[in-house]
């Protein structure tokens, strides 16, 4: 009997220790290597001397870190002087909600003055650089063209071209690397959730992503910001790779992470996609499909997370992807449009379906998906195969452009 204790004991904490993590193990190892996959970031050895003795600028965000220590605090103790701190989308410590405009502010941990880049201003002015000897930009992707993550790259390497910064760009895997699928951007349908022209799912690092910026003149009047990349260890697009700190508040899971190229898509639809609940971008359903589904969840105010969701307080019935095989979107390399096509069928009221008039948190399907196209073909009734058959050749174009800049297999 004791040893019997001892093992639900050690089971029990075991599950402890998962609660409110990102489900898997953080494990970095890919199925294809025996050496783990080493960050960017870990790498010190490699760019430490391009900061001594220099005044530091830094965009970065709770996803910075060596190890389990946020990148700022541990290259201050090795006596790292960091004069100025950018912060993007959710903020420099992560603690803003999705799409809510960030102040300036000084940190309280170091010190040290943090400007938003989500607020007043999206890129760093003259004065902002004028102390700064080099910048570092050092922020998790998560490979989709609506997450604005690449967006603000682009900005902070027009910012350092106009003022002669070096751009120091420590690099992470690409969760969703494998992934390059969805129509290119329609540059009609520019906006803060598409602000290039390639698919949905881009499949490079964020420092692959620089030289792309830079090689295709993608900044104004073709300027070329110099940068340096830190590429990362041992690692491949086809790896698999468990994000040890989530990206973002609302992608609180692996599986969040995974399904967010598909559903993400669903911003722009009368459904909620789990924004106002602990899975966001992995159940999907509204009041008006009661009766068609069984499951249901009820969205609510998560300061932090979604302080309005859609259908706050009302019961949602639909899918629950919690536990979808996000193996099947590894091995079919394809975005799933399958859940859109079904749950269009399934509503009631097919006129509103798309309609953004009901909610101000219904975003606009067309800026979503970079095109007009999609929406006409849900409602046409398209088949999953002739959507797809609409992406090209963009989408072929595309992918041969990338091979210029890809620093990994």
């Amino acid at each position: 009997m004791k040893i019997y204790s001892l093992l639900v004991l050690f089971f029990a904490v075991i599950l402890k220790s998962e609660v409110g993590s990102l489900k898997e193990p953080p494990s970095q190892h890919g199925p294809l290597t025996a050496n783990p996959i080493i960050p960017g970031a870990d790498q010190t050895e490699k760019y430490i001397h391009l900061l001594t003795n220099k005044r530091v600028g830094i965009l970065a965000n709770p996803t910075s870190i060596i190890g389990n220590k946020h990148l700022v605090d541990s290259l201050m103790n090795r006596g790292i002087k960091f004069v100025k701190a950018f912060g993007p989308e959710h903020g420099f410590r992560g603690k803003a909600s999705a799409g809510v405009k960030v102040t300036d502010e000084t940190d309280p941990a170091t010190g040290i003055p943090i400007i938003s880049l989500y607020g007043k201003k999206r890129k760093p002015t003259a004065e902002d650089l004028a102390d700064v000897d080099i910048m570092i930009y050092d922020i998790q992707d998560v490979g989709c063209r609506f997450y604005t993550y690449i967006n603000i790259l682009r900005d902070m390497m027009e910012a350092c071209a106009e003022h002669n910064k070096e751009l120091l760009i420590l690099d992470r895997p690409n969760p969703n690397g494998y992934l390059v699928d969805g129509p290119i951007l329609d540059m009609n349908y520019k906006s803060g959730i598409g602000q290039f022209p390639i698919p949905i799912a881009h499949g490079m690092t964020i420092g692959e992503f620089a030289k792309m910026i830079n090689g295709e003149g993608w900044l104004p009047n073709k300027m070329t910001c110099k940068i340096t990349v830190i590429p990362v260890q041992h690692y491949n697009h086809d790896m698999e790779y468990v994000l040890p700190v989530k990206p973002s508040p609302n992608l609180n899971t692996q599986q969040s992470i995974m399904l967010y190229p598909s559903t993400c898509l669903f911003e722009g639809v009368a459904l909620n996609h789990g924004r106002g609940t602990q899975f966001p971008f992995t159940v999907l359903g509204g009041p008006a499909l009661k009766g068609k589904y069984s499951f249901s969840f009820t969205p609510v105010s998560i300061p932090g997370m979604a302080e309005s969701p859609l259908f706050m307080n009302e019961v949602c019935y639909g899918l629950d992807l919690r536990n979808y095989d996000v193996s099947k979107l590894r091995k079919s390399k394809r975005i799933n449009i399958e859940w859109m096509i079904e749950l269009y069928k399934a509503h009631p009221d097919k006129q509103r379906f798309f309609d953004r008039t009901i909610s101000k948190q219904i975003g606009n399907i067309d800026f979503l998906a970079g095109t007009p196209e999609f929406k006409k073909q849900i409602m046409q009734g398209k088949t999953v195969k002739q959507i797809q058959d609409s992406w090209e050749p963009g989408l072929s174009q595309y992918k041969k452009m990338r091979k210029k800049y890809l620093l990994y297999p």
